[in-house]
């Protein structure tokens, strides 16, 4: 059982949220549990440190006092600058996409560091944790294609009289993928929707979150990237890294000018020709197509962002802490002991390279 627990202000390139709010804090506090949080940690996302100190948390300017807490919750990823603060001992739960980040993946493992990703906590079928960044991330997906659309092409995504909307592909048709077309039909774009599940796309198109649909195959999606002005990526595998289910001639296909969105490059990219990309430099030009490939994109909202994420999250931090085997955990634990543990993470790794 935890008795402290660690908030701090993130390192990764534009990234302004903070994983608890004060209201979570102070519930936490009520659960009889010392929180540590680094001054000034949620100023960017619109919370004051006296809002922290009145929910009950010490405000600690030492970065390395609140690394020494028994369960560290970040948002995003643990950069190298701050692997020397792990050690045997130490829970850190977070978005990790280890996956995608084998380094960081042998680097808990030979610290001994129990690490739990939010990302891989199942539900009913579901990733009651990752939802709410995926919500928000298919949100902004429109709002960024549609401006660097704009750059690029010089097209405004719903058109004008006389003149057609642009045609977004949105592929995977998960939790971002329909916000991410949501986003675009609300724009007034003609909107295609790409996934594997029919039911899933029928419903889509009954209900107008986009105009019509397209069952998942390489030679189809070629077809109608040839003619698109934005495509959204947002093809997932929980825990796994990214299917690539664009590759690179489709992209080059592509008309000059259009803009691509990979909003799985956290998990490596479902795009061949993404590659990660940061809020202060989000994008750049490959075959005369934009490619938007920002690996923090719910960053840039961190005030919205924060607040879904906290209230996402709260309780299961309450769980680790206090009942680390309580089934609202289900999927969390991806190290432990020097191993890998999660299978699909496992898989995705190759645990014969990974196991400890």
């Amino acid at each position: 059982m935890s008795k402290t627990l660690g908030v701090l202000a993130e390192v990764k390139d534009g990234e302004r949220r903070i994983a608890l709010d004060p209201y979570a804090v102070a519930m936490l506090t009520g659960a009889g549990l010392k929180v540590l949080v680094e001054r000034g940690a949620g100023v960017a996302a619109g919370f004051a440190d006296t809002e922290y100190r009145a929910a009950g948390a010490d405000l600690i300017s030492d970065v390395a006092e609140i690394w020494g807490a028994d369960l560290v919750v970040k948002v995003k990823e643990p950069l190298p600058s701050e692997w020397r603060y792990f050690r045997p001992g130490l829970k850190i739960f977070g978005y990790l996409h280890l996956a995608a980040a084998p380094e960081l993946a042998r680097a808990l493992q030979d610290a001994g560091v129990e690490a739990h990703a939010f990302e891989t906590v199942s539900e009913g079928g579901g990733l009651p944790l990752l939802a709410p960044m995926s919500d928000i991330a298919g949100r902004s997906a429109a709002v960024m294609g549609a401006y660097y659309l704009a750059q690029g092409s010089g097209t405004l995504l719903g058109g004008s009289a006389g003149v057609p909307p642009a045609r977004v592909v949105v592929i995977g048709m998960g939790v971002a993928g329909t916000m991410a077309a949501r986003g675009a039909r609300g724009m007034d774009a003609e909107v295609t929707g790409v996934d594997v599940n029919l039911d899933r796309l029928r419903q889509l198109q009954l209900d107008g979150t986009v105009t019509s649909t397209l069952a998942s195959s390489s030679h189809a999606i070629g077809e109608i990237l040839a003619q698109a002005d934005l495509v959204i990526g947002a093809a997932l595998v929980p825990g796994a890294r990214a299917p690539i289910v664009v590759n690179a001639n489709q992209v080059r296909s592509m008309p000059k000018g259009s803009v691509v969105v990979d909003l799985a490059i956290d998990q490596g990219g479902c795009i061949e020709t993404s590659r990660p990309t940061s809020l202060s430099d989000p994008v750049y030009e490959e075959g005369g197509v934009i490619h938007y490939c920002v690996t923090n994109v719910p960053g840039q909202f961190p005030r919205t962002a924060s607040r879904a994420l906290s209230a996402a999250i709260a309780s299961r931090v309450r769980q680790l802490a206090l009942e680390p085997d309580h089934p609202m955990l289900t999927g969390s634990l991806n190290v432990a002991d020097g191993r890998i543990v999660h299978p699909v993470v496992a898989a995705a790794l190759d645990t014969s390279l990974f196991a400890a």
